[in-house]
C-alpha cells in the first residue's frame, strides 16, 4: 500500500481482493485510492463524505437552475410562451372526458 500525505491510501486492486477487510476499515477514516499498475483508478471514499459530496452538488445545482431560471424569466416575453392547452396538443396529448 501506498501513503498519501492527506488521510488516503493507495490500494492495489489485487491486492483489494486479498484484503477487504483491511481495505475497508481503512475507507471509514480515509479516502482509498483504487490503482491498477501503480496508478490510481477510482476512489472509496467514507460514507459521511460521500453524502456531504452528493449534499453539496445537489446545492449547487439547485442554485445554478434557480439563476438559469430567473435569467430566462428576466429576458422573456409573454409571447415566448405557450398556454398549457397548447403544449398539450403539440405533445400529442388527447383531450380528457370531463
Amino acid at each position: 500500500m501506498y501513503h498519501f500525505n492527506q488521510p488516503a491510501t493507495l490500494v492495489g486492486v489485487s491486492e483489494l481482493r486479498t484484503q477487504l477487510d483491511k481495505v475497508l476499515k481503512l475507507a471509514k477514516d480515509s479516502k482509498v485510492f483504487l490503482g491498477k499498475r501503480q496508478k490510481p483508478v477510482a476512489v472509496i471514499v467514507p460514507i459521511e463524505e460521500y453524502q456531504e459530496m452528493e449534499d453539496l452538488l445537489d446545492r449547487v445545482e439547485d442554485m445554478v437552475l434557480g439563476y438559469m431560471a430567473k435569467e430566462r424569466s428576466e429576458s422573456s416575453q409573454p409571447a415566448d410562451y405557450i398556454s398549457l392547452e397548447e403544449m398539450k396538443k403539440r405533445a400529442g396529448f388527447k383531450k380528457s372526458a370531463q
